[in-house]
């Protein structure tokens, strides 16, 4: 399904919005997918915001999981609106009940010092097979995806780092040429970041606990930096440092292939063995 569908939103009143796409793919937990509630999440607060206010962050909760095929209506409340910076928090709710919590600041363009770290090295995407060649898209969850060209790193051409334990690099960008709204290739990102981050935290450990293991996104903090397009080669470089009590630390750079850093994002997921206590 295209990303401007599952992007694309009714507007039911003032700061109340509805998504207008339910048919989700389910995937192998029945639930629909984190990023596509955070990128809808963020559509809804950008439409309450005035075109000269630029999105900068993103700070969310996943609260319950959501319905794949049940419609979400945005609350979206208007916290403030000063002269360089405006704040909205959303509220994504199904079946009357909250599912996601967002919170996500606008800043008006600005100068000051400007520096980034060095883009780590990673091999050419054109020199990877495609995760769809891999696996198979049903096995995975992965069907809801296929507009999307993915690219995974051998784990033999990651460059280690000293003291890093966990690491993954992934290539991706959307197969078609999309709009030139800058809106839409945010709210892109932050729908596909939230696709292959917390697997970091699992791929170092043995098949038989990875099958074992419940996992979910807890929680979802995005910066957007520097102009970037969706529809371009983008290098996520992700990393565990730590896991422990049933929860994953996760975090990633993204960068354009001219090494420009464009995003960041930290996560922290559910990744526990299973139990009869309750969520």
């Amino acid at each position: 399904m295209a990303i401007q569908e599952i992007l694309d939103l009714e507007q039911l009143e003032n700061d109340i919005f509805r998504s207008t796409v339910v048919n989700d793919s389910p995937g192998i937990r029945n639930r629909a997918f984190g990023g596509r509630v955070a990128g809808q999440s963020l559509v809804s607060a950008v439409r309450t915001v005035d075109p000269r206010y630029q999105v900068h962050s993103l700070h969310g909760y996943f609260l319950r999981p959501g319905d794949p095929v049940a419609p979400t209506v945005f609350l979206v409340e208007r916290v403030r609106d000063g002269s360089s910076f405006c704040t909205r928090r959303v509220s994504a709710v199904q079946h009357g009940k909250s599912i996601f919590h967002m919170q996500a600041s606008f800043q008006v363009p600005q100068l000051g010092i400007e520096h980034q770290n060095t883009m780590p090295s990673a091999p050419e995407p054109d020199s990877i097979p495609e995760i769809s060649s891999m696996i198979a898209f049903d096995d995975e969850g992965f069907k809801q995806f296929e507009e999307w060209d993915l690219r995974r790193v051998p784990r033999t051409q990651l460059p280690h780092l000293p003291g890093k334990v966990a690491e993954q690099q992934v290539w991706f960008r959307h197969r078609d040429p999309l709009p030139d709204d800058p809106v839409l290739h945010i709210c892109a990102l932050a729908y596909m970041s939230d696709l292959t981050l917390l697997g970091t935290s699992w791929a170092i450990h043995p098949k038989e606990e990875r099958d074992r293991l419940e996992v979910s996104s807890l929680d979802h903090a995005m910066w957007f930096l520097r102009p970037f397009r969706a529809d371009e080669w983008l290098l996520y470089d992700e990393s565990s440092p730590s896991a422990v009590a049933g929860r994953a630390l996760c975090q990633g750079k993204i960068y354009n292939r001219s090494g420009d850093m464009v995003a960041a994002v930290m996560q922290e997921g559910l990744t526990r063995f299973p139990h009869t206590g309750a969520s």
